[in-house]
């Protein structure tokens, strides 16, 4: 059995990311940059002010109080055409270009207006609430790196830097095949020995939500000549992810029969729990990703390599959940070969300290368990035992899948 990085690392090494598209600023929530985001201005174009007050030279008000001769008004969007001399100011309003002569802003709060006489009741520097040129960015410079995700943030700034259309990478059309005799479509009233299928739901939402497109094939029966003719869905999909059919029992075809038409297996099994019978491998050409019927093993298995497989092919950085520090809220026992992922809640203490208290009951039935977690609080393979406020690592589960 491999190790789950091991797994990860083959899995990943095996895909690109997929191509790029064009969309819309208005479309691009969510979506992942293709090509570095680069300045088609400069912010702020000149120097501007950053108050409202009165454009000066500092040499003229060095020796506080001084009288200034008003001689223009610069409103934001309107610039003072002339040159400012000595002995002369203009009133200025934030955002307002700072008139050609003037070197610094004197704020009204430090001035007193009597007519076209301004008098300015202490001195400033040069510069002094002067915004200069390009002090947010300049025309050609690289803003946002390729493989950023685009949220109001980023679009802000993609906006700020006049780009109307943003180049991003295409959705990866994600084919969900669940198999099983035993399971039906939500809605239905399940017969005796029957399940309700959440799956290819949670899957989907799943997919969705880390920037790809999911479409639900129809629920595959337990022969090999319907999971064959469901699989030819896939075709043209960018990654096929089943559920089921992948463990070591008498009904488990999905090895046996797709092998038939067309799977090149990479690996099968991997030395973790829950999820032990996790495949990879490629249906023709698509990747296929063969997940464990289990319901909670399906997820805390998308976490780790649906969720990466999907990041690669939107080019992101650092495909790999993130992992975080805590600190136990009760005694564990030693763990054996497998490496271990306990749903756990994950509260913060009075010192601020994130404390991590897995289930007291990890059964991999338990859908509601998952739902309540707040993370997957990971035991390496042959962990000793471990005692309460000792420190952990989890997986935050609202990071990785909502």
């Amino acid at each position: 059995m491999l190790a789950v990085a091991q797994a990860q690392a083959r899995i990943l090494a095996a895909l690109s990311p997929v191509g790029a598209e064009t969309v819309s600023l208005a479309q691009s929530a969510g979506r992942t940059l293709a090509v570095d985001l680069v300045a088609k201005l400069t912010q702020p174009p000149a120097a501007v002010s950053a108050m409202d007050g009165y454009a000066v030279r500092a040499a003229d008000i060095a020796q506080a109080p001084a009288s200034l001769r008003q001689i223009g008004t610069a409103p934001a969007g309107h610039p003072f055409a002339g040159r400012i001399g000595a002995g002369e100011c203009v009133r200025i309003f934030t955002g307002a270009i700072v008139p050609e002569g003037a070197d610094t802003i004197l704020i009204q709060e430090n001035a007193e207006a009597d007519g076209d006489r301004i008098r300015a009741k202490q001195s400033e520097p040069v510069g002094r609430f002067v915004r200069p040129a390009g002090l947010d960015f300049k025309r050609g410079q690289n803003l946002l790196p390729a493989g950023t995700v685009l949220g109001p943030r980023q679009i802000g700034l993609a906006a700020a830097t006049n780009h109307a259309w943003l180049e991003v990478r295409r959705r990866p059309r994600v084919a969900i095949l669940a198999t099983g005799d035993e399971i039906v479509l939500p809605g239905t009233e399940p017969l005796p020995g029957q399940i309700v299928s959440s799956n290819s739901a949670a899957l989907a939402a799943f997919v969705e939500q880390a920037g790809g497109f999911a479409s639900v094939l129809p629920i595959a029966p337990d022969t090999t000549e319907a999971l064959q003719a469901l699989a030819e869905g896939a075709r043209g999909a960018d990654l096929l992810v089943t559920t089921g059919g992948a463990s070591v029992g008498d009904h488990d075809l999905v090895r046996a029969a797709l092998g038939q038409s067309g799977l090149a297996l990479d690996f099968w099994q991997i030395a973790m729990r829950p999820g032990k019978p996790l495949m990879f491998g490629r249906y023709g050409n698509v990747p296929m990703l063969g997940l464990p019927g289990n319901p909670v093993s399906s997820l805390v298995c998308a976490v780790l390599f649906l969720g990466p497989i999907l990041a690669t092919m939107l080019g992101r950085a650092d495909p790999l959940p993130k992992r975080r520090r805590a600190v136990l809220g009760c005694d564990l026992a030693a763990n054996d070969m497998r490496e271990d992922y306990l749903r756990a809640k994950i509260v913060e203490d009075e010192n601020g300290n994130l404390v991590a208290t897995p289930f007291a009951r990890q059964d991999s039935s338990m859908l509601t368990l998952l739902a309540t977690a707040d993370g997957l609080v990971v035991r390496p393979p042959h962990a000793p035992p471990a005692k309460a406020g000792d420190n952990v690592q989890f997986v935050e589960l609202a990071a990785a899948c909502g």
